[in-house]
């Protein structure tokens, strides 16, 4: 049980950047959604990572990332779209270059006990107050969470 690492199958676009497939895991009456420990900068984030060359789908990935660093097993309920790279350039570098992200939203069907980056990382469930401030510095990530059917 090991998540992927490296970026040897990366998917890029037409621009260089990578493309990036998350989740926005919400619970079943849609008042929290799921959020994990950053292993790069701390603080919170969405279940996200790159789409890879053996994978069909940005779906696909989105489903793996879930697994790998939330340990959970999930259902896409609906699309929430691209949105473009929103970090300002200070925040971007060899580690975290430039990307593209597509999100979906998730219903949780299973929340595992062990997951392939359990030891790294921590999952809380949030409402969106304390959710919307705790992704207040990756506007990209907050504008996923605005784009789901979470209730505020």
């Amino acid at each position: 049980m090991a998540a992927r690492t490296g970026r040897n199958n990366q998917r890029y676009g037409e621009q260089g950047e990578r493309l990036v497939a998350g989740v926005v895991p919400l619970s079943t009456d849609k008042t929290r959604v799921l959020l994990i420990q950053s292993t790069r900068r701390g603080g919170w984030v969405l279940p996200k990572g790159g789409w890879e060359t053996d994978e069909g789908t940005q779906q696909e990935a989105a489903k793996r990332e879930a697994w790998e660093e939330a340990g959970i097993v999930c259902t896409v309920q609906r699309d929430l779209g691209k949105i473009s790279e929103m970090r300002p350039t200070s925040q971007l570098s060899a580690a975290a270059p430039k990307a593209s992200y597509q999100f979906y939203e998730v219903s949780v069907e299973k929340e595992e006990t062990q997951w392939p980056e359990m030891h790294k990382r921590g999952r809380q469930w949030m409402p969106y107050s304390q959710a919307s401030a705790a992704l207040a510095t990756r506007p990209e990530l907050l504008e996923a969470l605005n784009r789901s059917s979470i209730a505020r």
